[in-house]
C-alpha cells in the first residue's frame, strides 16, 4: 500500500481510484495546499511520506533528487483530459502492487496506442 498525494494539476477523480486500489490517496485541494509552490509540496510530501503523483515531474524530480530518502513519485506524463488520467492512473497502479517506491519514479504514457509504464531510480540511488 502507498500513501498518494495527487498534484492539483490531476483531476480529483483519481483520489477515489487510488482508495479502490487500497491506498491511501489525497488530493493537495482537500488538504487545503491549493496554490502551494512545489518546494512546498516536496516538502509536506516528504514530512507525511507521500508517494507524489502528478504531470510536472520535471519541477519535482529536481528536488526529489536533492533527497537521500524519499516515498517515490509517479508522474502522468502527457497533459490529457481527466478520462485519461484515470487509464493512465489505473495502469500505474496496477504497475506498481506490491512494491516499494522508496527513492523511485514511475512515468506512465501512451506509447503507439497503448499505455507504458516505466521506472527509473533516482539518480545516485
Amino acid at each position: 500500500m502507498a500513501k498518494l498525494l495527487i498534484d492539483e494539476c490531476l483531476h480529483k477523480s483519481l483520489v477515489d481510484v487510488g482508495h479502490e486500489a487500497g491506498h491511501v490517496t489525497d488530493h493537495v485541494t482537500w488538504l487545503g495546499l491549493s496554490g502551494s509552490k512545489d518546494w512546498q509540496l516536496v516538502q509536506f510530501a516528504l514530512s507525511h511520506d507521500y508517494t507524489v503523483v502528478t504531470n510536472n515531474g520535471s519541477d519535482f524530480l529536481a528536488r526529489y533528487a536533492r533527497e537521500k530518502v524519499n516515498a517515490g513519485m509517479l508522474v502522468i506524463v502527457p497533459n490529457v483530459p481527466p478520462k485519461q488520467q484515470l487509464e493512465l492512473f489505473r495502469a500505474a497502479l496496477q504497475f506498481i502492487a506490491g512494491q516499494d517506491l522508496t527513492n523511485t519514479v514511475i512515468e506512465v504514457d501512451y506509447r503507439a496506442e497503448a499505455v507504458e509504464c516505466r521506472e527509473y531510480r533516482f539518480p545516485g540511488r
